[in-house]
């Protein structure tokens, strides 16, 4: 049964987004957005986003709703990409939000390195696209950027650091593991050390 969530805080607070009646798609849930949004501060002014697994747009529309720009929704799934233009044109928000009918992860791997700050992934459970997503976000990300990892399990740094990743924060919620990662400095050949920051909203 379809139903709809709210955007929990910036502009466009309060806003109500479509859930469509669709097998696999699981919005998150308010709590673990909130604290998502706790986690890397109220305002992503200016921050480059990638939503890999868009859906109702929820976490990318919510990064876009606290000054994040550009933010592009990546969704393969026709009716919802759609659903998400239709959002995007209701909240006249078409020079900072984009949509693209893509493949996420194939998308993630085209993009230039070091060009995001903040990566969404936010795979559908039963798909089996956790690391390759992971694998493809890296490169991409900014030195002193952040990614979002929604999974049904923990993922821990023995897991994490062979592809890249520190672990920042956790946090269980029924079904739901919510992870914040940061890139590994010296990772890939070539990268230069990462300038990290202590915290989320922390220059």
């Amino acid at each position: 049964m379809g139903g709809e969530i709210r955007i929990i805080g910036g502009q466009w607070k309060r806003t109500r987004l479509a859930v469509p009646d669709k097998p696999g798609l699981r919005p998150t849930p308010d709590r673990v957005r909130e604290t998502l949004f706790n986690w890397l501060g109220q305002s992503l002014e200016a921050w480059s986003c990638v939503d890999a697994f868009a859906g109702t747009g929820a976490l990318g529309l919510e990064a876009a709703s606290r000054g994040a720009a550009p933010v592009q929704l990546l969704e393969q799934d026709a009716d919802l990409v759609k659903s998400l233009h239709a959002t995007v044109q209701r909240l006249k928000a078409s020079d900072q939000v984009s949509v693209r009918r893509t493949d996420g992860v194939a998308t993630l791997r085209s993009m230039p390195a070091a060009s995001v700050d903040l990566v969404l992934l936010d795979p559908p459970f039963e798909s089996k696209l956790f690391e390759s997503a992971l694998k493809a976000a890296r490169p991409c990300l900014r030195p002193a950027g952040w990614l979002y990892l929604e999974a049904p399990e923990s993922w821990d740094e023995a897991r994490l650091a062979p592809l890249g990743y520190a672990l920042y924060r956790h946090l269980k919620a029924g079904a739901v593991h919510a992870h914040l990662l940061q890139p590994l400095p010296g990772y890939r050949d070539g990268q230069h050390p990462a300038d990290r920051r202590d915290g989320p909203g922390v220059d």
